[in-house]
């Protein structure tokens, strides 16, 4: 992470020039999922209660299931972009000036957290007073990833704390600054561990709906029902989405799988599953062999028939272990963005989701 911001850093002192004329004034509207503002929000209220000259709010997203959740219950009222484009992974993903430009201009900014990095540098240095901007995933308790852990860190841990113990008393003001420094890297690093996807359970999705809704509803009161109307029908559709996976999962035969990263922490929660991740939160965290040993001793353990890769990163891994236990392989879509051939083929969230069930039913019960 810390190379990325470093990237994103140079990047944003490298277009600050380009957006002078594009920004507003020198802080953001944030918008909370009861559609309460914060005092910032209040003090630029008059502005962001006025509906857009056009008709029509001016909403940027970052990457796929933020833009697709917008659009849905944005409707008629607003054109929704997307920054990340098809087939483009956004874990690693940075805004180009262009982008930084149709964030300045944008009267909603709809990011995720966490998967993005860069926001909070793109958001100060692209200032807009007018603009509100909503985390989707705010209000939502996000669990630890999961991760490959191995043997003796414990215990090298617990030797640090020790020693540091021993010398906390002839070291105290020292001790205390460490500590200090320590807390502070700490929470630097907090977001880092958790995981980001819950768009993948489909209740916790309902949630970013409402959030998003409040949003839309903040910078376009005159819409406010027809945005609730939007995202009641569109929530409606995702409590369907849940029961099916519900029926379809509760009584598979085997009740883990592996995945080509630990993206499915929620899903697997929310249906009684267990995901074995071959690697970590980003796809782009290669594993060790004694990983990769892992995690073949356990899908052997458990009878795994299939092993799962996804469409926006390299099969091979999978495919490697696919072929040391002598199973199948099949697509398991973490939603991070579409295909171009996706898109062609007119997929949605819902559509990916539903094909997602279908091949974890089928590999659950093999």
């Amino acid at each position: 992470m810390s190379n990325k911001l470093l990237k994103s850093s140079l990047l944003l002192a490298s277009v600050a020039l380009a957006l002078a004329g594009c920004g507003g004034g020198n802080s953001n509207t944030s918008a909370s999922p009861s559609g309460s503002a914060s005092a910032e929000a209040t003090a630029s209220a008059t502005a962001s209660a006025e509906a857009p000259q056009d008709g029509k709010l001016k909403v940027v997203t970052t990457f796929y299931p933020m833009y697709e959740f917008t659009r849905q219950v944005a409707g008629e009222h607003a054109d929704v972009t997307a920054l990340v484009s098809a087939g483009t992974e956004p874990h690693d993903w940075e805004p180009a000036p262009k982008d930084m430009a149709q964030i300045s201009e944008a009267d909603v900014f709809v990011y995720h957290g966490i998967v993005e990095g860069w926001v909070d540098s793109a958001l100060e240095s692209a200032a807009n007073s007018d603009r509100v901007v909503v985390r989707a995933s705010e209000g939502i308790e996000l669990q630890e990833g999961e991760a490959h852990h191995h043997h003796g860190e414990g215990e090298e841990h617990a030797a640090e704390e020790e020693h540091a113990h021993e010398d906390e008393h002839a070291h105290e003001d020292e001790h205390a600054a460490e500590e200090a420094h320590a807390g502070e890297e700490e929470h630097g690093h907090e977001e880092e561990s958790l995981d980001p996807h819950v768009w993948l359970d489909p209740v916790l999705a309902q949630q970013e709906v409402r959030t998003i809704e409040a949003a839309l509803a903040q910078a376009d009161p005159e819409h406010k029902d027809d945005y609730k109307a939007n995202a009641d029908a569109y929530i409606a559709k995702l409590q369907e989405l849940d029961a099916e996976f519900g029926e379809a999962l509760r009584n598979a035969k085997r009740k883990e799988f592996v995945t080509q990263h630990a993206a499915f922490g929620y899903l697997a929660k929310r249906y009684g599953l267990t995901q074995i991740p071959i690697s970590g939160l980003t796809p782009d965290q290669e594993p060790s062999p004694e990983e990769m040993a892992e995690v073949v001793e356990l899908a052997k353990e458990h009878d795994v028939k299939t092993i799962f890769f996804e469409t926006l990163v390299d099969p091979k891994v999978a495919q490697t272990i696919a072929d040391e236990i002598g199973a199948s392989t099949d697509v398991l879509n973490p939603l991070e963005g579409l295909t171009k051939e996706e898109q062609d083929s007119n997929l949605d969230y819902l559509g990916v989701m539903r094909n997602n069930l279908e091949a974890l039913t089928k590999a659950l019960n093999a």
